[in-house]
């Protein structure tokens, strides 16, 4: 068994990250290595990796250092790496299946609420849900506020969160999240809901699930103080990157929540929040 491991500047990682994962579908083990450097590797015999130029091409101007390490024969015995990030593909029902091996597809249709996947928002919550999902955390329940299509609700509960319930103050969202959810055979509770009028409910009990949240800035805000007990993780997205910084400190002051990773592309921003210090 071999590990093939390249280490990027975290400023590039998640163009990379989608380069490596053309090249190793199955998945990509994700490592932060300190020094603004993100490690990414995969494991299997010398004919299953990729080929180092394309290893190389891929990372392009971003790549600090390639290593390939020989492990025992036991590493590969029945099991996977613990830290695994698995490919995730959402598209519409309009376009054909992907066909790659070991990875989750989502198939969304909008109808007229927000959410495919494409937007860059929801793109960068998805990378930090499976982030999130790739460290070895409890995957317990999951409130996704502001589910829209119902796309990271839908990609939470194929990682493995369950019980999930999404929730949204349009009925067309709340609809297009219910069929899309059963398109995708998965669980969730979808229901109408106003942030700014009603509590938050609970989710088959848990006091504090893990929550996203791909919404603007002043419902982030209201969230922040809506919030009576503050979630272990919580993903928020639909950020300007100049506003990520009010948000988190929102979230510091009404829940005593830090900043764990923070994710841009062009102007938008999103970020994962943890409790604690």
């Amino acid at each position: 068994m071999i590990r093939l491991a390249v280490r990027v500047r975290c400023e590039d990682a998640e163009v990379v990250l989608a380069q490596l994962l053309e090249l190793a579908p199955s998945g990509v083990e994700e490592g932060d290595t300190g020094d603004g450097v993100v490690e990414y590797a995969v494991y299997g015999s010398p004919g299953e990796l990729p080929q180092l130029p394309d290893l190389r091409a891929a990372a392009g101007d971003a790549l600090v250092e390639v290593t390939t390490i020989e492990l025992p024969d036991a590493h590969g015995e029945g099991q996977a790496p613990q830290r695994t990030v698995p490919g995730l593909h959402v598209r519409p029902p309009w376009e054909p299946p992907s066909h790659r091996a070991g990875v989750e597809e989502i198939v969304i249709d909008p109808g007229q609420a927000f959410g495919t996947g494409a937007h860059a928002t929801t793109r960068m919550c998805l990378e930090l849900l499976l982030k999130l999902a790739s460290e070895g955390a409890q995957r317990g329940a999951l409130l996704d506020v502001g589910t829209g299509s119902g796309v990271l609700a839908i990609a939470a509960a194929r990682l493995g969160y369950g019980p999930v319930m999404g929730l949204d103050n349009e009925l067309e969202s709340v609809d297009a999240a219910r069929e899309n959810a059963k398109v995708n055979g998965v669980e969730l509770q979808a229901r109408s809901f106003d942030l700014r009028r009603e509590r938050l409910p609970a989710v088959a009990g848990a006091a504090a699930p893990t929550m996203l949240a791909n919404l603007l800035k002043p419902l982030l805000l209201d969230l922040a103080r809506s919030i009576e007990l503050a979630p272990e993780d919580l993903i928020a997205g639909g950020l300007l990157t100049e506003q990520v910084d009010e948000v988190v400190g929102a979230f510091k002051e009404c829940l005593s929540m830090h900043e764990r990773q923070r994710r841009v592309s062009g102007e938008w921003a999103a970020v994962w929040l943890c409790r604690g210090e």
